[in-house]
C-alpha cells in the first residue's frame, strides 16, 4: 500500500511559505502527500495567487482538502466545524502520519489525530508564550501546548528558547531546525540598479537612509513603534519602506498622516520583488513582539543588510547587539530612534554589520534545513510514527 501523509495548516500561506520543500522531501521518500488547509479565506494572498498555488500543487500530484479553519481563537463554532471536516478526511483516508502547522491547525489536527489514532507530528513556528511575553499568553497558550504535547509523537521547534521549553513537555521526540531555511545563493545572485530601484520606490536623494520592514501589517509586527521613532527624529532624510498587507493598513495610514510622515513612510503592499527591495535599502528593521524565528530578517541578513530588531523570542537566536546591528525592547520608541540614528551616522559600522550578517545567514541556509527535515521524517518513518 502507498505510504501517505497529510499536511495540515490553518491557511494556505503556511503551506506555500513553509512547506513546499517538506512536500517534495516526503514525495522523494515515497510518500503520497495530501494537504488540508483553508484555501478560501484567512490568508493574505490574492485569489489569483491561491489559484496558482492550487494548480501548482495539483501538477505535483498533491491532493487537497478545503477545511474552514478560522484564525480567531474566539470563534468556537467555526473550530468545531473545522474539527468535523478534518475528522471526515481522516475517516475516509488512512495516513502513516499527519504533520500539523500553525496554532489553530496544530490544536485541531492533534485532537483529530488522537480520535482517529493517527500518528502526529507538529511544527511549532513559535510558541505564543516566551520570556517577556504577556502573562495572558502564558495563561492561555502554555497549558494548551503542554497538554497537547501528550498527543504529539514528534514536536519540531524553530528556535532555541522554544526547543528548551519543549524538552520539558511529554513528547516522544523533540527536534529543533534552523527555520525553513534561507535561499542564500539566490539572494546573493540578485543584482539590481540600486539608484533606479530606489527612484521607482520614491527615494530620489543619494543621502536618504532607507529603512525596510517586511511582514504582515498587524499588531505583532509592530511597525507603529518604528513610525513613532522616525517622527521623534525629525530627520527628513530617513525613509521607511514597509512591504506587506494586513488588517492594520488603515490604522498605519492614519498614523502616517497624523505624524506628517507621508513623504517618509511608504506602504509598499505585497511585493514579488522583495529581495530586490532589500538590496535597495540601507537597513532592515524588525520590531516584532513575537517571532518563532523571523525569516524576513534572515533573508535581509543574506542580502547584506544590518539589522535593528526587538530583543524577543526567536530573534535572539541570530540578532546580536553590536555585531548584527542593534536591539531594543519592542515598545522602546526612544531606543529604536537612537539605533536608527547610530546606524545612519556611522555607515562604516553599518557596512561591517551587513558583512557579518551575510556570514551568519549561511548557517540558516535552506539546504541545511532540508537535511534536518529529511532526518526528522526518516526518524518518524523508522519509528512507525
Amino acid at each position: 500500500m502507498m505510504k501517505r501523509v497529510l499536511m495540515v495548516a490553518s491557511v494556505v500561506s503556511m503551506i506555500e511559505s513553509f512547506n513546499r520543500d517538506n512536500i517534495r522531501i516526503l514525495q522523494e521518500m515515497g510518500y503520497e502527500v495530501h494537504v488540508a488547509t483553508n484555501f478560501e479565506w484567512g490568508s493574505m494572498y490574492s485569489t489569483e495567487k491561491v489559484t496558482r498555488i492550487r494548480e501548482s500543487l495539483q501538477r505535483e500530484g498533491v491532493s487537497m482538502f478545503q477545511i474552514d479553519f478560522e484564525r480567531d481563537i474566539k470563534k468556537i463554532n467555526r473550530h468545531v466545524k473545522a474539527f468535523q471536516q478534518l475528522k471526515g478526511v481522516l475517516s475516509q483516508q488512512t495516513y502513516d502520519f499527519i504533520h500539523c502547522h500553525s496554532p489553530i491547525g496544530g490544536v485541531i489536527g492533534r485532537l483529530v489525530a488522537r480520535q482517529t489514532e493517527t500518528p502526529c507530528m507538529y511544527t511549532a513556528h513559535g510558541f505564543h508564550f516566551f520570556r517577556g511575553s504577556p502573562s495572558l499568553n502564558w495563561l492561555l497558550y502554555y497549558p494548551v501546548e503542554r497538554t497537547l504535547a501528550h498527543l504529539t509523537d514528534t514536536l519540531v521547534t524553530v528556535n532555541q528558547e522554544d526547543y528548551e521549553r519543549a524538552l520539558t513537555f511529554k513528547t516522544s521526540r523533540t527536534f529543533r531546525i534552523p527555520g525553513i531555511g534561507v535561499d542564500t545563493n539566490r539572494i546573493e545572485q540578485i543584482s539590481i540598479n540600486r539608484s533606479e530601484k530606489r527612484n521607482n520606490l520614491g527615494v530620489y536623494q543619494d543621502s536618504d537612509f532607507v529603512l525596510l520592514s517586511v511582514g504582515e501589517l498587524n499588531e505583532n509586527k509592530n511597525h507603529e513603534t518604528i513610525i513613532r521613532a522616525i517622527a521623534t527624529l525629525k530627520d527628513r532624510n530617513v525613509q521607511y519602506w514597509i512591504a506587506g498587507t494586513g488588517d492594520s493598513k488603515q490604522r498605519l495610514e492614519r498614523m502616517i498622516i497624523e505624524l506628517e510622515l507621508k513623504e517618509q513612510v511608504h506602504l509598499l503592499g505585497f511585493r514579488e520583488d522583495v529581495f530586490e527591495v532589500m538590496k535597495a535599502a540601507d537597513c532592515f528593521v524588525f520590531p516584532s513582539r513575537r517571532e518563532g524565528l523571523g525569516m524576513a530578517a534572515l533573508e535581509a541578513m543574506a542580502a547584506g543588510l544590518p539589522l535593528i530588531t526587538s530583543n524577543v523570542h526567536g530573534i535572539n537566536d541570530y540578532s546580536v547587539e553590536g555585531v548584527t546591528g542593534y536591539k531594543c525592547a519592542p515598545d522602546d520608541i526612544a531606543g529604536f530612534a537612537r539605533a536608527i540614528q547610530m546606524m545612519r551616522i556611522d555607515l562604516k559600522v553599518a557596512q561591517q554589520m551587513g558583512s557579518n550578517n551575510i556570514k551568519t545567514a549561511k548557517s540558516y541556509d535552506i539546504e541545511q534545513s532540508k537535511i534536518e527535515m529529511r532526518r526528522i521524517y526518516e526518524s518518524v518513518q523508522a519509528s512507525g510514527h
